[in-house]
């Protein structure tokens, strides 16, 4: 059973943001560096409690969040069992990197519900970027090559490792980018680059990827990254042919397959890992977000063989300060202990399907809406200008959006074209009934007002 309130709603008593939010921005204004995440920059909203899907701030506004925290919240806010572990742990130990009781539970429960067999030895760290890093020293040290394959709209992190694999605008101005990174183009079919229609397709982009590997690299290939599913790219849910496709060409050039399940794993697609919706079992798998409820976490895990590479293997070759600390052993070991025993990943599932069918009429129903998918609660709107050329909403059309949203009590990620959703898997039909509530009345604003042509 689900421990987590039901039928949430939201209330708002004041303007947004409030008086007390905003004095208290004005003070962290006063010293905090530029470079926040856009949604908090733009709701401007000081939060002082939560609770499930709700979030209260300090003028008494009550909202429903369908952000998760981009995906780490799959608790939702306070859940009693993980608060209680948290207090249980910090009074007894908090840092190091002795071996701890929490660190072996969190561990014999990551292997419990692995995506392979024999992937089953894991290191663990404090952030999706530092274990992605980790994940590609770990090739280079196995592989004994440098190169690697990462994909358009792909987001592995922001140091300059990752960055150099990032997929997007992202990272201009910030070159030069690290030698050795190839970017290919990923099975995001409602924006196909070639401009074909799946299945008819027959998969063009991975003939593509092949002789763009094969004509580009130095034939020092150690890795393929991907995402199974793309999230910052918009919530992208690729068929099911196109991971077993990359690894086939990956296996073809003598690489390995690195599945980034930052935010697809533990349940967020409706099955515990992202890649086991195409039957792929990859060699090293990264994970974090919403393994650690909430707690900043990450790991990586591989084979034995691979693990065993030096010097990736050596003393503190592939350590982390914060790793695998008691605390945040602790905290990871309670979130998945969470997951298994109220079936989140089944409510996952179960909610997505009912999530995705509230919104799917939508765009048949609105001109500004191209696409709506998902798996399990991550889904995406793909929101467009023109339904023909696709062209993608405005800036300014998605933050008038994103603030309608706001005054009516809803948390969204709606400020980019794609309108992303991963909301808690803790969540219900009712509290998605009132958040979609919300969606429709401010969509019918945007078609009435007719904003989204600006």
């Amino acid at each position: 059973m689900i421990n987590q309130p039901k039928n949430q709603k939201a209330e708002i008593r004041t303007q947004v943001p409030g008086p007390k939010s905003k004095e208290i921005r004005h003070k962290e204004d006063q010293h905090l560096a530029p470079g926040l995440q856009g949604f908090a920059l733009m709701a401007g909203i000081v939060v002082e409690r939560a609770g499930g899907s709700a979030v209260t701030d300090v003028d008494g506004n009550t909202f429903l969040d369908i952000i998760g925290g981009i995906g780490v919240n799959g608790l939702g806010h306070s859940h009693p069992a993980f608060v209680k572990a948290l207090k249980d742990q910090v009074e007894k130990a908090s840092v190091g990197s002795f071996t701890s009781e929490a660190r072996v539970e969190l561990l014999q429960r990551i292997v419990e519900n692995r995506p392979a067999k024999d992937v089953h030895r894991i290191q663990l760290y404090s952030s999706g970027a530092e274990a992605v890093e980790s994940a590609l020293r770990l090739a280079k040290c196995y592989t004994g090559k440098y190169e690697f394959v990462s994909f358009w709209g792909g987001f592995h992190g922001k140091t300059m490792g990752t960055l150099s694999l990032m997929g997007s605008t992202f990272k201009e101005k910030l070159g030069p980018m690290v030698a050795g990174a190839h970017i290919a183009p990923y099975a995001n079919c409602y924006r196909c680059p070639f401009k074909m229609k799946y299945p008819s397709c027959s998969m063009a982009c991975l003939d593509f990827i092949r002789e763009q590997v094969k004509t580009t690299s130095a034939g020092s290939v150690a890795a393929f990254i991907l995402e199974p599913m793309q999230g910052t790219a918009g919530n992208i849910v690729p068929p099911k042919e196109f991971l077993p496709g990359v690894k086939s060409i990956a296996k073809e050039f003598g690489a390995l397959l690195i599945c980034d399940e930052m935010i697809c794993g533990f349940g967020r697609t409706g099955k515990f890992w992202g890649s086991q919706h195409s039957g792929v079992e990859p060699d090293i798998v990264t994970m974090g977000k919403q393994f650690g409820g909430g707690f900043p976490i990450s790991a990586i895990m591989s084979k034995d063989e691979i693990v065993n590479s030096k010097p990736w293997s050596n003393h503190s070759g592939s350590s982390s300060s914060y790793g695998g600390n008691p605390l945040a052993s602790a905290a990871a070991a309670a979130a998945v202990k969470i997951i298994q025993e109220e079936g989140l990943v089944e409510n996952s599932r179960k909610m997505g399907e009912y999530f995705l069918k509230k919104l799917q009429p939508m765009a048949d129903k609105y001109p500004f809406i191209g696409e709506v998918r998902g798996a399990g609660l991550f889904l995406g709107i793909e929101m467009v200008k023109d339904k023909v050329s696709k062209e993608p909403l405005s800036r300014t059309a998605c933050a008038r959006i994103f603030t309608e949203c706001l005054k009516r009590g809803l948390l969204t990620m709606s400020y980019a074209p794609s309108f992303r959703i991963q909301p808690a898997m803790t969540i219900d039909e009712g509290t998605i009934n009132n958040s979609v509530t919300i969606i429709e009345e401010v969509f019918t604003l945007t078609e009435r007002e007719g904003f989204w042509r600006l």
